[in-house]
């Protein structure tokens, strides 16, 4: 085993990169296109765009994250409300449309970040610079309004271009551990004036829509996906990445915030792309689920009656709920984006609970967005809609092709690294969670450390949700592989 030659771990990367259709490297047109741009200059705005910056923005995202989208600030209205001001990164200001880097990131469709190597859809020097919204740097942003009333239901406001300024840039760790009371505020909350009480009335909002939400029918989904932690080329561990506070927070602003993006446009009468989860298309298999443990949904597609049956079996098996979640998750169906025209009856979005949706609130990240911020630009600016309906059909199966497509990617190199971390331990025996039974194969997720693989000895009559004991038999970091036999 010490003999072993070392994984090219950002090999397998690029390999399933182009695998799957994207282009893993930026050509030197793009490059040429993108370094010509000045760095503090503001381009040419239509307009009068106001000046926020002084009003008190921060941020909350991963701690290495330099591609920031958004930053957040709210104030107290009256009779309970409370206003909430969302900036979005003003990303076509410096990548127009049929652009070298437009062509580039509409090809690609999102950044792809498969924990080994980060593969940005746009240049570092845009989105992890001259268009992200880093704290300190003046930028131009669209902001976008919206009211949260006491009882969690919103008010779509008004949306506008804005000069701002991100004053914290805050770690989602830290801010969900202060935020649950298990971890002192944050360095920078404690060092600028007045962000504690920010952002405990951002808190304040998010809790305020999450409930709304979960009443609704939003669903209170919790799947592992275990990201591997890798140190000069070598897997160290596979991390868990919690749901807290801080990401809930984020979560319930940028929701509120897309949906109001679709009032706006939708006031405009122009088309959009919508982001959809349909109906569950086997609801048969999630009433056959809530049986299995005892409990019963009805015959037809209910958000509220999943939400509540999968609030009860996370506080009933806090162990199993993942994989309850991930098996909810594929009986569900995956989401996608749509082409919307004006008149048409919105699909919605079955897992949020919410009609009418998009993604315009990062579009350092995904297209879509950029898509989404060129058509709120044209109503601002009073210009013609900058796509035309046939385009925006286009747009929309080939963005939601990309992301499966990315989504197979992080998944391969999560089992690539998975195999590497655990190549020395053949013949180890280990917990598991059975979370996948198929006559595609049997799957099963160890407890610690939470990596998956496939059952190939002793698999017959294994179900969803089964503890077991497996023996490691084999892995192979270039195929993805790691398989099981099972032990009891």
């Amino acid at each position: 085993m010490q003999n072993e030659q070392p994984v090219n771990l950002k090999g397998i990367a690029w390999t399933a990169m182009q695998q799957y259709g994207f282009i893993p490297a930026f050509r030197p047109a793009v490059l040429r296109e993108v370094d010509a741009l000045a760095e503090g200059a503001f381009p040419d705005t239509p307009g009068d765009p106001l000046d926020l910056r002084s009003l008190l923005w921060s941020s909350i995202d991963n701690h290495d994250s330099e591609d920031l989208d958004q930053i957040e600030v709210c104030e107290k209205g009256s009779d309970g409300e409370i206003r909430v001001r969302v900036a979005i990164a003003d990303v076509d200001s410096r990548v127009p449309k049929g652009s070298e880097t437009d062509r580039h990131a509409a090809h690609n469709g999102t950044s792809v970040y498969t924990g080994v190597v980060t593969f940005p859809m746009l240049p570092d020097r845009l989105s992890a610079g001259i268009t992200s919204l880093l704290p300190g740097r003046d930028r131009m942003a669209i902001v976008i309004e919206y009211t949260v009333r006491p009882d969690g239901s919103t008010i779509p406001g008004d949306i506008y271009r804005a000069t701002v300024r991100n004053h914290a840039k805050l770690v989602y760790e830290e801010v969900g551990d202060w935020l649950e009371g298990s971890g002192p505020v944050p360095e920078a909350v404690r060092e600028t004036p007045g962000l504690a009480e920010q952002v405990l009335l951002q808190h304040e909002a998010a809790m305020r829509m999450k409930k709304r939400r979960t009443e609704q029918g939003a669903l209170a989904l919790e799947t592992i996906e275990a990201e591997p932690l890798v140190e000069e080329n070598r897997v160290m561990a596979l991390v868990v990445q919690e749901q807290n506070f801080a990401r809930c927070l984020i979560e319930e602003f940028m929701v509120a915030a897309n949906g109001s993006i679709t009032a706006f446009l939708a006031a405009a009468d122009l088309p959009m792309i919508h982001r959809v989860v349909r109906t569950p298309k086997n609801w048969d298999g999630i009433v056959r689920e809530a049986a299995e443990r005892g409990e019963t949904l009805p015959d037809r597609p209910d958000a509220e009656a999943l939400t509540r049956f999968l609030i009860r079996q996370k506080a009933a098996d806090p162990d199993r709920f993942p994989d309850l979640s991930l098996t909810i998750v594929k009986l569900m169906g995956a989401g996608e984006y749509v082409a919307f025209r004006p008149g048409d009856e919105p699909v919605g979005h079955f897992a949020l609970a919410v009609t009418d949706y998009t993604h315009g609130t990062a579009p350092n990240r995904r297209y879509v967005d950029i898509v989404i911020q060129r058509l709120i630009k044209s109503v601002i600016d009073g210009d013609e809609c900058p796509y035309t309906c046939e385009e925006l059909d286009d747009l929309a199966a080939r963005l939601t092709d990309r992301e499966k497509a990315s989504q197979k990617v992080e998944r391969y190199v999560r089992k690539a690294a998975a195999a590497v971390l655990l190549r020395e331990r053949i013949g180890e025996t280990f917990e598991a969670f059975v979370t996948g039974a198929s006559e595609k194969g049997t799957y099963v997720r160890l407890i610690d450390p939470p990596a998956e693989g496939r059952v190939v000895l002793g698999e017959q009559g294994l179900r969803v949700g089964q503890r077991v004991r497996v023996r490691l038999l084999a892995t192979d970091p270039y195929k993805g592989f790691v398989d099981f036999g099972r032990t009891r």
